[in-house]
């Protein structure tokens, strides 16, 4: 029955569309930032699985009662003494088991049987998949639990799950692996192997890469390419990456741009990026504290990510005002704030091109490396983002912070020489960037 709903003339008629619905989940900012480069080919708009209009309310509590719970512990781990324990106690129940050895995973965890009993006990997400039903567009979800509710209320179109971690948990793939028919869209090649340990069908499975935003590459890279031109000239003060590399830049990047000149304003640009929870402000602060002789000199300059939190915002407006930076507010720090995702993905986005160094937490921000971004690896915060910050290693592309009380000291090393200018490169060289298109051809063909 699945197959012959597929491959009718409708479906296909769909699909020659290039229009889908996307869904993601209004959770703190992975899911959505996923599904913001794909908003052009939602049908309609991208729907959020727990905040639509029209959800009923029921399964408006269920999503926020999860929402909260995980909010919380992620709040509560910086408690002194017990808040490391509580979460990791938490976090076991959704922790990613060890790569190796390689052997048969596809026992499904606690967590998983656990989404599958509320979807059918409380007929979770039914009105949802019903009401997308009547117009069975190909269903590309950035999180799975809208994808297993696609499939239990047996969604008359195609399903896609868009992956947004380097590995992931046993609760990702569906009770029944063999007889699924969600095919995934995997960022890494990790994710493609994990799964199969998982049990699901190499033909369900394709790695694309994670979807960046088309504003941050433009058309033959030409955005991206012309960034990373001037990333590199700026995070290498000394000349040595260049002396060393420098036949490596122009055989990857082509001649440099005779449009890139110096700029009176020589600073080097850091964004520190605050995850969905927000429980790294004070990391955040320490950092700027640190970072002030330097932001005062004209040599850094700092990006603050508050999101869309207005309580951020306000720490961080405060914490300028104790260090006494009101004065450097816009030449020398900048915040980036926003009242909804939408808009605070396109400032980001915008700003992310003038960034030199990106400091976050190992989130799905750990793919935008791919743009020829450095990565400055702040503490993972749950089992995902330790594998996040092992892909980042491995690849080159990041380095874990050190001493944030020291921040001043060490950066200026790392630029001195030239770490910060490979791991730029060998983000560009080594992940993955045209998510977006290899999803359109997946989806699309």
């Amino acid at each position: 029955m699945t197959k012959q709903k597929q491959n009718n003339p409708l479906s296909l008629k769909l699909r020659r569309a290039n229009r889908a619905w996307i869904v993601s989940v209004d959770m703190g900012y992975g899911h959505q930032r996923a599904a913001y480069p794909l908003r052009g080919l939602d049908h309609q708009e991208v729907i959020n699985a727990n905040n639509y209009k029209g959800i009923p309310d029921k399964d408006r509590k269920i999503w926020k009662s999860s929402r909260k719970v995980y909010e919380a512990f992620s709040r509560f781990k910086n408690f002194p003494i017990i808040g490391q324990k509580v979460w990791d106690i938490f976090d076991s129940f959704q922790r990613i088991d060890p790569f190796y050895p390689r052997r048969n995973l596809t026992r499904p965890s606690m967590q998983l049987k656990q989404t599958y009993r509320m979807i059918k006990k409380k007929q979770w997400g039914k009105h949802l998949i019903e009401m997308l039903g009547k117009d069975p567009y190909p269903f590309i979800t950035t999180f799975f639990i809208p994808a297993f509710m696609a499939e239990v209320w047996e969604y008359p179109g195609s399903i896609y799950c868009v992956v947004t971690d380097a590995d992931i948990s046993r609760a990702w793939a569906p009770m029944d692996t063999r007889g699924s028919r969600i095919h995934y869209l995997a960022p890494t090649q990790r994710v493609e192997e994990r799964l199969r340990l998982y049990g699901v069908p190499k033909e369900n499975i394709t790695m694309t890469g994670f979807p960046l935003p088309n504003e941050n590459i433009g058309e033959q890279e030409k955005i991206l390419k012309q960034d990373l031109w001037r990333r590199i000239i700026v995070l290498d003060p000394t000349q040595v990456f260049h002396k060393n590399y420098g036949d490596t830049l122009e055989q990857f990047l082509g001649k440099k741009p005779k449009q890139i000149i110096e700029h009176e304003d020589s600073r080097v640009w850091v964004m520190f990026a605050i995850g969905g929870a927000g429980a790294q402000r004070k990391l955040a602060a320490q950092v700027l504290k640190s970072l002030s002789v330097h932001i005062k000199t004209g040599k850094i300059g700092m990006y603050l990510v508050a999101g869309i939190h207005n309580d951020v915002e306000k720490f961080f407006k405060d914490k300028i005002a104790k260090f006494r930076l009101n004065d450097f507010v816009g030449k020398g720090i900048r915040i980036i704030s926003a009242d909804e995702k939408q808009e605070y993905f396109h400032k980001f986005n915008l700003a992310i091109r003038e960034t030199d160094v990106l400091w976050t937490k190992p989130s799905e921000l750990s793919f935008y490396s791919a743009l020829g971004l450095p990565i400055i690896i702040a503490p993972p915060i749950g089992s995902q983002e330790h594998f996040n910050k092992y892909w980042l290693e491995v690849i080159g592309a990041g380095i874990p912070q050190e001493n944030p009380k020291y921040t001043h000291e060490w950066i200026m090393d790392y630029l001195k020489n030239g770490w910060l200018a490979e791991c730029a490169l060998q983000g560009y060289l080594e992940a993955p960037r045209d998510g977006v298109e290899r999803i359109k051809e997946v989806v699309f063909k």
